[in-house]
Parts: C-alpha cells; sequence; structure tokens
C-alpha cells in the first residue's frame, strides 16, 4: 500500500535530500586523484582539444594551486605529473612548466574565495558556440545547473597570458559559476572538483542542444521559477558527489593509469 501519493512536493524533496545525504559520502580521493580524473573524464567528454585549455584546482598552501604540465594532453595526465604552482606562475612541486594561460586563473582565485577548482576548456561546440557571439541559452532540465549562472564575455582580450585578461574574465565571471567566452571557449568554477566537472560536462551539452535547435527553429525560454527550482536542486554538493563519481568509474575504465593501483572510488 502506497503511502506517499497524496504528499506534497515539498515533503517528497525533503525526504529525497534526507536520502541523498545517506547514501552518498564524501569522497577519499586527494585533490590531486580528482584533477587527473577530471582531465580524463573530460578528455572522453570531447573537451580535447590538443594542449588548449587548463584545469586547475586550490592547493592546501593559500595562493597554490595543482595544474597540468605544458606539453601534456588531457588524456595524459596523472595524480603524479600534476604540478603545484603559486600565483606567479613558479612550480612549487612537480617538473616542467605550466600553461602560461594559467594566469588568469590567479585572479579567479583571488576574486572569488568561495572557488576551489577552474576547468577553461575549447570543447567543439561551446567553441562553436562562442563563434555565434552568443550567449548561452539553457532551456533544458539536464542543464538547469546553469540556468542564470552563465555569464557571456563578448568581447575577445586576445591570448589570455597577461594580466589584463586576468581582469577581464574575471570581471565577466563576476558571481556565476560558469563564463562563455566569445571567440574562445568555455569556463566553469566550483567550490569542489566534482562540481566544476560535471558544468564542465553540462555546459558541453548545453552548447550542443543550444545549436541543434537553433538550426530547427526557435528556442523557448524555461518558466524562470520551475528553471530556478530545479537549478537549485540539481546543484547540491550531494548531487555533484553522486555524478563525479559515475564518471570517474567510467574513466578509470577507460584510463586506469591516471590514478595509482588501488584507489578506491
Amino acid at each position: 500500500m502506497a503511502n506517499t501519493l497524496h504528499e506534497t512536493k515539498e515533503v517528497l524533496v525533503g525526504r529525497a535530500e534526507r536520502q541523498m545525504r545517506e547514501h552518498f559520502g564524501d569522497s577519499e580521493l586527494t585533490t590531486r586523484q580528482k584533477l587527473a580524473l577530471t582531465c580524463r573524464i573530460l578528455f572522453d567528454g570531447g573537451h580535447d582539444s590538443g594542449l588548449a585549455g587548463q584545469i586547475t584546482a586550490r592547493g592546501t598552501e593559500p595562493g597554490t594551486y595543482y595544474t597540468q604540465r605544458l606539453g601534456l594532453g588531457f588524456d595524459e595526465i596523472t595524480e603524479d605529473n600534476l604540478l603545484l604552482v603559486d600565483e606567479d606562475l613558479t612550480v612549487q612541486e612537480g617538473a616542467g612548466m605550466p600553461n602560461p594561460a594559467n594566469r588568469f586563473h590567479s585572479w579567479i582565485y583571488r576574486a572569488r574565495p568561495d572557488v576551489n577548482c577552474v576547468i577553461h576548456t575549447h570543447a567543439l561546440h561551446t567553441a562553436a558556440l562562442a563563434m555565434l557571439e552568443v550567449p548561452l541559452v539553457v532551456s533544458q532540465m539536464d542543464t538547469t545547473p546553469l540556468y542564470d549562472d552563465c555569464a557571456f564575455l563578448k568581447d575577445w582580450p586576445g591570448v589570455p597570458v597577461g594580466n589584463e585578461e586576468g581582469e577581464i574574465i574575471s570581471a565577466a565571471l563576476g558571481d556565476k559559476r560558469a563564463v562563455l567566452l566569445a571567440h574562445h571557449g568555455q569556463l566553469v568554477t566550483g567550490g569542489t572538483v566534482e562540481e566544476a566537472c560535471n558544468l564542465a560536462i553540462l555546459i558541453e551539452r548545453a552548447a550542443r542542444l543550444q545549436l541543434l535547435a537553433m538550426s530547427a527553429g526557435t528556442i523557448q525560454p524555461l518558466p524562470p521559477e520551475q528553471a530556478r527550482e530545479a537549478h537549485d536542486w540539481t546543484s547540491t554538493d550531494r548531487r555533484n558527489q553522486a555524478n563525479f563519481a559515475y564518471y570517474a568509474r567510467r574513466a578509470l575504465r577507460n584510463h586506469p593509469d591516471c590514478v595509482r593501483e588501488g584507489t578506491a572510488l
């Protein structure tokens, strides 16, 4: 006999959130391991563009963050070959040099204490949408974590290796979690590596959906109240952890070398 068929949506949502807190706990993966897995996840998800793009996460010491070594593709990143750099991009741990374009990450971390991971890539569909100089339009349920949470930088500042680009990009991002960079690509942020990884997957899917929809007709907007509800429902820590765990298991099947043997997911 069913006991919940007459309960309100508010009650059902509350119960589901409690159950997620009970069933999905914090990961035991290190930041290095999460970052290496994220590189492989995004490589498989169409974010590969040669050596372009950077994936970073704050280190334990203030003003430091982990990033990949210039010269390695996303599919070559492991927990052991990541670099730890400071805000001047001076290597603190590891061998090799970081991508000089990492400089604008330093600006974002300074401007946003809530951000612990930054992902910038030139994924195919986000890059194609960026060529049109139009903002990202979120009009489908799966991509609502980005609803009213993706800024737009219309004017391309050029190669992002100077402090000017750091100021421009961090200002364009503002208090949102993502920004579409015209003639460039996408950037997402997260309070955790898991959150940023999930948003990176979603922004590329959203761009692909938008291009497909634009080719077929006029995109219709989501009702704002329902869209905000969906944004909040799909943006919790537990959902981010569950989504990331799935992506990580899939990536590890394809790339068992990215973390040390015996790592538990």
